[in-house]
């Protein structure tokens, strides 16, 4: 399958743009929606709520990431394999939490172009159609990097603070529930939240 990760929202055509392009070199594949109200503008918060979502997909998906705010600039198209996933975007840190998380994983430059590219939609034009070609088992040109160029080493394994706030108003942190004790508080925005199990161990509008 080939899964979209983005910061374009529904509202606009950008969305649907990308579909009929992958519906046009890739019609037998299916196009999950993962997210398209990324963290905007955002690679780094993304890049942790990108390797939080992941992990559930299967081995073999194209994941294909827009949180692109540097388009059209010297960034590098990439494509990277991390334990069994490819995840196709630009090379400005979106990748960086799940190459990290990853114990097998490699990266490579995208070097085919098509023949019309535009200067800010690459996600159409160029990260649609290479996801497209993975899927039909083609090559994808290009040169393999040293998958440390993908990290930020300068972004810590969990991130303190939120990075996307639902249509329920859960408001989800970059910290892995793993790594907190279970009588661990959250402090934020003046406020102390403790952990509860379920929504109905708590009384209605009491924050946990």
């Amino acid at each position: 399958m080939i899964v979209l990760f983005t910061d374009f929202g529904l509202s606009g055509p950008y969305v649907g743009e990308m579909k009929a392009v992958l519906a046009t070199h890739a019609p037998a594949i299916p196009v999950i929606d993962l997210m398209h109200d990324a963290p905007a503008f955002d690679p780094r918060a993304s890049s942790y709520l990108l390797a939080a979502l992941a992990e559930r997909f299967p081995d073999g998906c194209i994941v294909i990431g827009v949180v692109d705010p540097g388009v059209g600039s010297n960034r590098l198209p990439v494509v990277v394999e991390a334990d069994g996933r490819y995840y196709v975007g630009p090379d400005n840190g979106l990748f960086a939490m799940v190459a990290r998380r990853a114990a097998n994983k490699s990266a490579r430059t995208i070097e085919w172009r098509p023949e019309t590219l535009s200067a800010s939609f690459h996600g159409r034009d160029l990260f649609c159609p290479v996801a497209a070609m993975i899927a039909q088992c083609k090559t994808v040109p290009g040169d393999e990097i040293d998958i440390a160029a993908i990290d930020r080493p300068d972004w810590p394994d969990d991130l303190a603070e939120i990075i996307h706030i639902d249509s329920y108003g859960n408001a989800m942190t970059g910290y892995r529930a793993e790594n907190l004790p279970e009588n661990a508080i959250l402090g934020a925005a003046g406020k102390k939240f403790v952990r509860a199990r379920t929504f109905s161990d708590v009384a209605p509008g009491e924050a946990f």
